[in-house]
């Protein structure tokens, strides 16, 4: 059974709508466009400008457009990655209006006076400075630039002090008139509203955007080959990622993936990971695994902060559970107990309304539409034996993982 609604306006911009009993609504708009979009010597600009958006507008002075939704005691937040800008509301159900107003005219009524752009560039270069203090943080980025040498998609976000102190707003017209296409964007409600209602407000402010049909031309990256990079940092602890480049979102095996990277150090106490590292040998606070689908590629990856003298053991113990995975067919109870534990968890997300609805319209964004539950389910419960044998003998051969460590100096 559907769970929930598509229109297309004339323009090309796209509305879901979910319905929820609720008192509370969550809005978003999403647009396939983000950090890997950037030219060269322009890196942070996507980010740059989601700032700027909650600046100035042709009606609206910066403190108009804070006001206008925390007013009513909403919440009103965005934030970039490398391939989406996503501007995101919670509020109360009558002032759905509100949201739908302000979202249109930030969206393509910003002006991106001089002064603002000289006051946000203080605040993105502190926040560079913020996250270079947080290895933790600063070691993914690092990683990724490891892992997609070359490729926009190995960019930081944030970009660096050099690239942003140098954007203005030449720069920021010709990101959005060359990535904001109307063909790309979804405005997604979930909420206690009538369809039609949703419709004939979207009509009454996105109706009027100009169609963009501007066609996007990503590079796919290549694949890299196995690296060890130690680098010496002010830290106390040793920082590490072992990972490689995985499936794209599209990619068959996707589902398998996830799975494998929930069994071996997702959510939870029980993981592989955390069982036999921190569990059994007391040896890192935080370990964990990541998997991230992009369009065309993906991230898999392996982290872990430790003290110096530990580091060693706790990436050998790392190596030794991912060459059991490439080894070892699951047995048929590990494979039902990992999807029982995985499907689980997936429910469990969907009480975050948010990021439920942010999620469905990127689904929509990248393929025209979106999973039910029962379908999430049912592709994990399709997943066999073999395809996670297969699979793990991919991602994670010894050739092809790459490895970054920061060191105490």
């Amino acid at each position: 059974m559907l769970d929930h609604y598509v229109h297309t306006l004339p323009n090309g911009i796209k509305i879901l709508f979910k319905y929820a009993p609720f008192a509370v609504t969550h809005c978003c708009f999403v647009l396939n466009s983000g950090a890997r979009d950037e030219q060269p010597q322009k890196e942070g600009l996507a980010h740059f400008i989601e700032h700027l958006l909650f600046k100035e507008t042709e009606r609206r002075s910066t403190t108009q457009i804070l006001n206008r939704l925390e007013l009513v005691g909403a919440d009103l937040n965005a934030y970039t990655t490398k391939e989406y800008t996503c501007i995101h509301a919670s509020l109360l159900q009558q002032h759905l209006e509100r949201a739908i107003d302000l979202f249109e005219d930030i969206l393509f009524h910003s002006t991106f006076p001089d002064d603002e752009m000289d006051k946000e560039r203080g605040v993105i270069l502190d926040e560079i400075a913020s996250y270079l203090d947080q290895p933790e943080e600063a070691i993914q980025d690092d990683f990724e630039e490891l892992l997609f040498k070359d490729h926009p998609l190995g960019n930081n976000i944030l970009g660096t002090p050099a690239s942003v102190a140098a954007l203005n707003t030449h720069d920021i017209k010709e990101f959005i008139k060359a990535n904001y296409a109307t063909s790309e964007m979804v405005f997604a409600v979930f909420g206690n509203y009538d369809f039609k209602r949703i419709i004939k407000l979207a009509e009454k402010y996105f109706g009027g955007v100009p169609a963009n049909y501007a066609k996007k031309h990503r590079n796919i990256p290549q694949q890299n080959t196995g690296t060890y990079l130690s680098l010496a940092k002010p830290i106390s602890q040793t920082h590490c990622i072992i990972g490689s480049q995985a499936y794209s979102s599209s990619h068959q095996n996707k589902n398998g993936l996830l799975l494998v990277n929930n069994l071996l150090g997702g959510m939870g106490m029980s993981s592989r990971l955390n069982l036999e590292i921190r569990e059994k040998y007391g040896i890192a606070y935080t370990i964990e695994s990541n998997y991230t689908p992009l369009t065309d590629t993906g991230i898999f990856s392996v982290y872990f902060g430790t003290d110096a003298e530990k580091a060693d053991k706790a990436a050998k113990l790392v190596h030794k559970e991912l060459k059991k995975l490439r080894d070892n067919k699951l047995g048929v109870l590990q494979l039902q107990q990992a999807k029982q534990k995985f499907i689980g968890q997936i429910a469990l997300a969907e009480e975050n309304r948010m990021g439920l609805i942010i999620s469905m319209a990127k689904s929509l964004l990248d393929f025209d539409c979106i999973d039910t539950l029962e379908d999430v389910f049912a592709k994990i419960n399709a997943v066999t034996a073999e395809q996670v044998l297969e699979l793990s003998n991919e991602i994670f051969d010894t050739n092809r993982l790459m490895t970054l460590v920061f060191e105490p100096k």
